[in-house]
């Protein structure tokens, strides 16, 4: 796709609606028009641009009085773990990855741990209670760039990630976990095989989505270095 391509794209912006990170204050979306067929190609361009997948849609914020939602990505070439990482790192070299079809979520292990993953971490959020529906339009959706893979110790379901895989990076989609192993730190560990996962494609980015520098839930991006946030549409490597 040129970028004279780009210029035809459609897009549309919801109303403003209170936000799901920030007490107080107004948010809105612009939405990529869902007609438009969702490529690699398309969405490697528009991930650039700060845009993201939920389900099926591209979207990215467009809030009217705040700017506080910034892209974020980790340089994988330049990745080195430090003691914390190298720990948990070892503390789960027992759990074995598969990848897996989406229909292969229809099984009710999935969403049982999705739904005590929100209940748990996520009970404040816009996304409890859950629900199936929630669970096959958001989770399940599949996408010319989706990638679904489990995790196991053995055959017990510990996490599942939802990955993006676009022409110069993974894009995190979304992962969620067996709530009740903090000692596993497991969506630490995750972001880490993420992160491996690209190194081994040859991959140079893994897109963490928008870090948030007052929400404490989005806040934890910063830890995984070098990052490159997208500040005035330039991407800027945090120092």
């Amino acid at each position: 796709m040129s970028s004279e391509d780009l210029t035809t794209l459609r897009f549309y912006q919801t109303t403003a609606h209170e936000c799901s990170y920030l007490d107080g204050q107004q948010a809105a979306t612009v939405f990529m028009d869902p007609e438009q067929p969702l490529t690699a190609m398309l969405y490697s361009r528009l991930i650039t641009a700060g845009f993201r997948r939920s389900g099926t849609h591209l979207y990215r914020p467009a809030c009217a009085l705040c700017q506080a939602c910034i892209s974020s990505r980790v340089r994988v070439r330049e990745f080195i773990p430090g003691k914390r990482f190298k720990r948990i790192w070892r503390r789960n070299l027992d759990i074995v990855a598969r990848e897996l079809p989406a229909t292969a979520l229809d099984s009710p292990e999935f969403y049982n741990l999705y739904a005590r993953y929100i209940s748990v971490r996520h009970a404040d959020g816009d996304m409890y209670p859950p629900s199936p529906e929630q669970f096959a339009s958001f989770i399940q959706a599949s996408t010319p760039t989706s990638h679904f893979h489990a995790f196991y110790l053995q055959e017990r379901l510990l996490a599942v990630c939802i990955l993006d895989e676009l022409d110069h990076g993974l894009s995190a989609m979304y992962t969620f976990f067996e709530p009740e192993l903090p000692e596993r730190s497991l969506g630490v560990y995750v972001i880490l095989w993420q992160i491996e996962k690209a190194r081994r494609l040859n991959l140079p980015y893994l897109y963490l989505g928008y870090w948030i520098k007052d929400c404490d839930k989005m806040r934890y991006k910063t830890e995984y270095r070098p990052l490159e946030l997208l500040i005035a549409n330039r991407w800027t490597l945090l120092t």
